[in-house]
């Protein structure tokens, strides 16, 4: 075992806080309108990328139409660019293009959600026995700095940055796996369900008990306890199935959307 102390009594206190969480994301963690471009990217894949983490942080909802024009002015970009970027979010499996009737966020059903999450904890939990094998003592250590800021935010009931350290965290322990097709795997499955991993934490205690599981997940993963690690991501990814499930449960009659396949 690690002779780090361990991080779980700087927890101590937070799960008093009953404040409910609000239903929707805060605006505060939405992106703001930009216009796109630079960083060495095509302006298709910029497009793409700006539309991707709108639909994440939920400001475009499962089943909602993509106005063409309306996001070519918020964007500032012509349709061909805009029409690109729909095809490659399309083979993500979270835009569905239908023929004279444009491109809308693709609403899954629950039977989707499910297989989503499964596989999902499947390829996490492989990456956590890999990171325990083959992570630096670098990359384990600034986990473990990311999970000491994931609780600095949620002890100041501040959602957007706890999001963004979340997915960091998710995202660093797949890229310590040292596996590049394993990571890849990850990405394309992760973005089909990343808006839902937004909405599992609606009640102070749930979101006190995922922190206490990244906490633990921390330190299994400084003890490269392989058994651990993996069992602790696997139970954190029921949970969030589980609730995923549930704020779509008004929705759950609708029909399965399709979705294309991807990596």
């Amino acid at each position: 075992m690690s002779s780090n102390p361990s991080l779980m009594p700087d927890l101590a206190g937070s799960a008093r806080a009953d404040a409910a969480l609000p239903d929707a994301q805060p605006e505060a963690a939405r992106p703001t309108a930009a216009r796109v471009g630079g960083n060495g990217r095509t302006l298709p894949a910029a497009v793409a990328s700006a539309l991707r983490e709108r639909i994440i942080q939920g400001e475009f909802p499962p089943g909602s139409r993509l106005n063409e024009r309306t996001l070519c002015d918020l964007l500032g970009v012509s349709r061909t660019p805009m029409r690109e970027a729909f095809r490659v979010l399309a083979a993500e499996g979270l835009v569905q293009i239908e023929p004279n009737r444009g491109a809308q966020v693709v609403a899954l059903s629950e039977a989707n959600i499910r297989e989503a999450f499964e596989v999902i904890g499947g390829l996490e939990a492989m990456s956590c026995r890999l990171a325990c094998e083959r992570a630096t003592d670098q990359e384990i250590a600034e986990i473990r700095a990311l999970t000491y800021e994931m609780m600095a935010s949620h002890a100041r009931h501040d959602l957007p940055t706890y999001f963004r350290t979340n997915r960091d965290i998710h995202e660093r322990i797949s890229l310590a796996s040292h596996n590049s097709l394993l990571k890849q795997l990850y990405d394309a499955q992760n973005a089909r369900i990343q808006n839902l991993r937004f909405v599992s934490n609606e009640n102070r205690q749930k979101w006190d008990l995922a922190m206490r599981e990244h906490i633990e997940m921390a330190e299994a993963l400084d003890a490269r306890d392989a058994d651990r690690l993996a069992g602790i991501m696997r139970q954190h990814l029921q949970r969030k199935c589980e609730a995923a499930l549930k704020s779509i449960a008004p929705d759950a009659a609708r029909p399965a959307a399709q979705s294309s396949d991807s990596g």
